[in-house]
């Protein structure tokens, strides 16, 4: 997983009004530069999570831990 940047509070609020545009509502987006192309990350519920958890072996499950304790330190 990469690290975010931060962007410019100037191209956050055109990137957000051009989003609106094509009515997408969704806070996570990928942008295809190669391709010209923006589309809606998909968004999990905790009840899918959940529902994945008990599938996940020992070594998936530790991998699941960092990478969400990871998320809320980018959130912080």
């Amino acid at each position: 997983m990469s690290l975010p940047y931060k962007l410019d509070p100037e191209m956050a609020k055109l990137l957000r009004s051009y989003l609106d545009k094509l009515d997408i509502k969704k806070h996570r987006v990928i942008i295809d530069l190669e391709n010209d192309t923006v589309e809606p990350e998909e968004e999990y519920s905790i009840d899918d999570i959940l529902e994945s958890a008990g599938i996940l072996t020992k070594k998936q499950a530790e991998e699941l831990l960092k990478d969400v304790e990871s998320s809320r330190k980018e959130w912080d």
